[in-house]
């Protein structure tokens, strides 16, 4: 297959590449990746600015720098950059969990997304940053994966999230097919003072409330399974839809 990957935390990530020496064994692979961390951008784009492509060498490989999003990054990949349509797209590897409502946020899923949205088969892949813990086994479970997605394939518009827990290969219970957990995060600002006696704030570590229900990503999580939620492009609530039309809108 030819596979492109990309990842919101910048070309020279280790995630990105250990993804890549596992991949290329088997798959043409093209890396199209920010120059830099966009971490928890979204799923924004950039319009204001121009972008800008260099095709680099790290200590993985070569690739190409993005000075934008992710999102960014497969459009271009996609209309500008690659030669081929790429049969599926991996997003990833993220050091540290994509769970909960912190989708919303993640620029490692809006690029799964992205692809998603124009008909690319695509999985965001993230792991829990564990001291010590390699990315090896969440590759080559990726490895595994994308064939799965290639014979059976996925619904139009629906992309794979998967997330890896933070134990060792031998500890990790199964996989569960999974929900997004929708638990609130708990947040806090770190208020401080300048040397010139302006105030500013810095975002604290935000911590995902656990979830008691087995089919969630988070609880999936905690007991050390692979969690894998499929998400849809669609964001229509069509249960609201029904409850809506019950209105008695009107116009004035």
């Amino acid at each position: 297959m030819n596979i492109l990957l990309t990842n919101d935390d910048g070309i020279h990530a280790e995630g990105l590449w250990a993804m890549e020496r596992v991949l290329s064994r088997r798959h043409n692979i093209s890396v199209v990746a920010p120059d830099k961390e966009r971490s928890a951008v979204g799923h924004s784009i950039t319009l204001a600015n121009p972008l800008r492509v260099n095709k680099i060498q790290t200590n993985g490989g070569w690739g190409y720098a993005v000075n934008g999003t992710p999102a960014d990054c497969v459009k271009l990949a996609l209309l500008e950059i690659l030669q081929t349509r790429p049969d599926m797209l991996i997003s990833g590897i993220n050091p540290g969990l994509n769970v909960g409502i912190n989708l919303n946020y993640s620029g490692t899923v809006s690029a799964a997304k992205e692809a998603a949205l124009v008909g690319i088969p695509s999985i965001a892949v993230s792991q829990h940053p564990e001291p010590g813990h390699e990315y090896g086994f969440a590759a080559g479970f990726v490895s595994i994966l994308i064939n799965k997605v290639a014979e059976q394939g996925l619904p139009s518009g629906t992309f794979l999230n998967v997330n890896i827990p933070g134990c060792a290969a031998e500890d990790i219970q199964g996989i569960r097919i999974t929900r997004q957990g929708i638990s609130p995060l708990t947040e806090t600002f770190h208020k401080r003072t300048d040397p010139r006696n302006q105030t500013y704030y810095w975002q604290g570590v935000e911590t995902q409330g656990f979830e008691h229900e087995p089919d969630t990503d988070v609880a999936a999580l905690y007991q050390n399974y692979i969690s894998i939620t499929p998400v849809q492009c669609d964001m229509t609530d069509y249960r609201a839809m029904d409850h809506i039309k019950d209105w008695d809108i009107g116009l004035k």
